[in-house]
């Protein structure tokens, strides 16, 4: 029954989100983990029109360190550039539930990524994450593998 329950907070917060917010797609890999890693973020307006795209090359680190890397990204640009809602889709479960306080964060590196996170997320007016398979974020997945390839030197 976890999932369950799972589900009907993510749907709970779905149904209350204010009048403008924004929506981040959010993705991040490394190739060979640890490996060379970029993170690749698309956020749109409540409407769906683009408003950014967010990508960064972040040298030799883990997947899991570039999913954070990208939902911070996401996060400051929120804070930034308004409003000050958000909601965040990664096709990463680890993250998505570490978030949520479903899992624990037990890696020192993630602590301090997920301590950011919190605080960033703390500071916003309303936040709601969700899981979405790959196959529904590959806009982001896309940016993050060209900032891996442009880190890299490859076309």
């Amino acid at each position: 029954m976890p999932a369950f329950r799972e589900t009907a907070h993510l749907f709970e917060a779905r149904e209350n989100p204010p009048a403008h917010y924004l929506v981040a797609h959010s993705d991040g890999g490394a190739r060979g983990n640890p490996g060379p890693a970029g993170y690749g973020v698309v956020i749109k307006d409540q409407s769906g029109r683009t408003v950014a795209a967010l990508s960064q090359y972040l040298g030799h680190q883990t997947n899991n360190f570039a999913e954070y890397q990208g939902l911070i990204a996401a996060l400051e640009y929120a804070m930034a550039h308004g409003p000050k809602a958000l909601r965040l889709i990664s096709d990463s479960e680890l993250l998505v539930r570490q978030i949520k306080g479903i899992y624990k964060v037990k890696n020192a590196t993630l602590k301090d990524l997920h301590a950011r996170a919190k605080d960033l997320i703390a500071q916003l007016e309303w936040f709601s994450i969700g899981h979405a398979l790959r196959e529904h974020n590959q806009e982001a997945d896309r940016l993050a593998n060209q900032a891996m390839d442009k880190g890299t030197g490859r076309k």
